[in-house]
């Protein structure tokens, strides 16, 4: 049955996530001829802001419904609505968090202040994507991968249709506005997305009271989960938030120009990286089925079960993205071109391709170990690597090697941290065969 189920999720997660992808580059590529390379520039600058509040804005509450729902011992209609008042409460207070702080980030720490609007648009995308992401994790719980692909495939078809309309007319006022508008979209994207998954629930759904009201113990077990998966996500999206600004202090330092610094990371950014995450949907659609399976697997005590399902997903992954990684090394500037109509950032491409590897295998990994309650080494392993990236990068950074300290110290955190769960589930699965 969980054969059935794994590689029935994984071929529906691909499926939808090569035409999801396909949008997406054709996202970016009308994005770059929109707003240029200045625009890409100035977007990747407040990325790491805008990942950063996304990401705490779900409170990891969608991996935690999606693992219980999945373990099939709770009222799941409780699970999903009474986790909804929290998950919106908690966004207001980053809404706050992000009005009052604005400025200060825009100014003091990313050094420039066409950054601030931007920032205040992260605040209206924050509860849509929260909600979304919730009703997300009650369909992986149900291993139903059919109503996120259909939404989010729509999210991106609206998102790209605002976009062809809205930022040429902006860009030509003002290129801020069309940066903020690319942050704007995702609110209307993921409203849509919150309508489309909604209309996949369950025929004859009567919402109660006593299905919003929190149970102490439903509440108790999804913060156990939630907890230190937030957290974890919390130490990566701070280094990835402090990363342009120890990258920024610490070149200017070393004498490189502060326009030079923006365009050089706008292209590692916007150009280089998404490039060697293009195969990454299909480890991500693995580690999103892998996650459900293995949960209900652990519950049962299945460690046999675990380990060749473990097994599977890193073959599967690695067959993917072993020959992907190849291409992309020994012809970097080629796809370069061919995607986003540029050769910029093939020398980037080339160095980070084969430590990238390693992002194959860590996916898969960092599921199992969620579905094996082990949030907190996650956590930890995490922390570990980001702490050392963020050392490393500072240090590097003021060193006369340009964009390569970031590269350097980028991939020593992703080796270290997948090496850590591969040690960490190794040991598990040893102790219980």
């Amino acid at each position: 049955m969980y054969k059935d189920y794994f590689f029935k999720s994984t071929i529906i997660l691909i499926i939808g996530g090569f035409i999801t992808i396909i949008l997406g580059l054709i996202i970016k590529v009308i994005n770059t001829r929109l707003i240029g390379l200045e625009g890409i520039g100035l977007y990747m600058l407040i990325y790491p802001t805008f990942s950063l509040f996304m990401s705490l804005s779900q409170f990891s509450l969608p991996t935690s419904v999606s693992k219980l729902v999945s373990e099939d011992k709770y009222n799941n209609k409780n699970l999903v609505f009474s986790s909804i008042p929290i998950i919106l409460i908690f966004d207001f207070i980053l809404i706050m968090i992000i009005l009052g702080f604005a400025s200060f980030i825009s100014i003091d720490l990313l050094k420039d202040s066409r950054c601030y609007l931007p920032i205040i648009c992260i605040s209206l995308v924050l509860p849509f994507e929260a909600l979304s992401n919730m009703i997300r994790g009650y369909f992986f719980g149900k291993q139903k991968m059919f109503p996120h692909v259909v939404s989010h495939v729509i999210e991106q078809i609206v998102r790209m249709i605002l976009t062809i309309l809205l930022v040429p007319t902006l860009s030509e006022i003002d290129l801020v506005y069309a940066v903020a508008f690319l942050i704007l979209v995702n609110m209307v994207s993921e409203f849509t997305s919150i309508i489309i998954l909604l209309l996949f629930l369950p025929k004859g759904v009567i919402i109660k009271k006593e299905d919003i009201r929190p149970q102490k113990k439903n509440i108790k077990n999804i913060l156990s989960i939630s907890i230190p998966n937030t957290n974890t996500k919390l130490i990566g999206n701070i280094g990835y938030f402090l990363e342009p600004i120890l990258l920024t202090s610490g070149m200017l330092a070393a004498g490189y120009s502060a326009s030079f610094i923006t365009q050089e990371y706008g292209i590692i950014a916007g150009y280089s990286m998404p490039m060697l995450l293009l195969p990454g949907f299909f480890t991500g659609a693995i580690s999103n089925s892998l996650l459900p399976v293995i949960s209900k697997a652990s519950a049962n005590k299945n460690y046999l079960y675990i380990k060749r399902k473990l097994k599977q997903a890193i073959s599967i992954s690695l067959t993917i993205g072993l020959p992907v990684t190849l291409i992309l090394f020994l012809f970097p500037e080629f796809f370069l071109n061919l995607i986003y109509g540029t050769t910029h950032g093939g020398n980037y491409l080339r160095a980070l391709a084969i430590p990238f590897l390693f992002y194959y295998i860590e996916l898969p990994l960092a599921a199992t170990m969620q579905a094996m309650n082990m949030s907190k080494k996650v956590m930890t392993d995490n922390m570990v690597g980001i702490i050392l990236k963020t050392i490393l990068l500072y240090m590097l950074s003021l060193l006369h090697i340009g964009m390569y300290g970031f590269i350097i110290a980028s991939s020593i955190n992703i080796i270290i941290v997948s090496i850590s769960h591969y040690f960490h589930v190794k040991k598990v699965l040893n102790r219980n065969n």
